[in-house]
């Protein structure tokens, strides 16, 4: 016995030859989610921050997203294929969006970019590190729309049968990875950054938390078809999961030993 899987249609609606999907969809409401709450956090008394500020963080990590994402999964997860066939690097179905980011580009590096220069690199962390949960959950919420990145085989009560996974019922680990790394670490981070902390150590929270729920929930999902598991035992999810669980306890550690504090803004 196991759960039927929702049959969606990962396109949401096509005009010509445009298509709306579900996955698309799903980043869009991380990034507006994103732009909304750190506009909000800059408007507090006190913040330190400014919209322009704002504007011009998010218009990065945005385009950290697109450009980054893809290549930390072509040189971890396809570097053999990457070796053989270096222009697959450049075969994203977003492409038209590079060229809207670049477009984007062109625009802001004309602006006062002098946010740089009076941030540290801990103090934009800590900004960023309460927004990026929710776009997790989006993310994951897309996988399991696309039916992709699903579990390993299981006989439990909430087992499902991908359609792209065989006949065998799996783990929905999409479901568990948008529960923990996303709504989960979400709450964390809202409830630490309740009262000032010192510099740091929101980012240490999230790099510590979002690694050790990565890691655990690893076990639970299909490792990918062209690693495997390294010596019979661990995912690469789990391998690049341990630097972050070690960075983030790291800096915990030191920032709570700073003889002075400098704290972040409460919330």
């Amino acid at each position: 016995m196991a759960l039927e899987f929702p049959q969606i249609d990962p396109i949401i609606f096509s005009v010509g030859p445009l298509s709306v999907r579900w996955y698309g969809l799903m980043y869009l409401i991380g990034f507006a989610f994103a732009m909304w709450f750190a506009n909000r956090q800059a408007s507090k008394p006190n913040s330190g921050w400014t919209k322009d500020q704002v504007s011009d963080l998010l218009f990065y990590g945005m385009l950290g997203v697109i450009l980054g994402g893809r290549i930390g999964y072509v040189l971890f997860y396809q570097f053999s294929y990457f070796i053989e066939n270096p222009l697959y690097l450049f075969r994203i179905e977003s492409g038209r969006h590079v060229v809207s980011w670049w477009n984007t580009w062109r625009y802001n590096r004309r602006r006062n970019f002098s946010w740089t220069r009076k941030k540290s690199l801990l103090q934009v962390g800590d900004f960023v590190a309460p927004l990026v949960p929710v776009g997790l959950l989006a993310g994951r919420i897309g996988n399991f729309i696309n039916g992709e990145l699903w579990g390993r085989v299981t006989d439990v009560p909430w087992a499902m049968v991908f359609p792209t996974g065989g006949p065998l019922a799996r783990h929905p680990s999409q479901l568990y990875e948008a529960f923990f790394e996303g709504l989960v670490l979400f709450l964390i981070l809202q409830w630490f950054i309740k009262k000032p902390r010192p510099a740091g150590s929101v980012a240490g929270v999230f790099l510590l938390g979002y690694g050790v729920f990565r890691f655990c929930i690893e076990y639970f999902r299909q490792p990918d078809a062209q690693l495997g598991l390294f010596a019979d035992f661990i995912s690469m999810g789990q391998i690049l999961s341990l630097p972050m669980i070690v960075g983030g306890f790291g800096l915990l550690i030191w920032a709570y030993k700073q003889p002075q504090h400098v704290t972040t803004a409460k919330a």
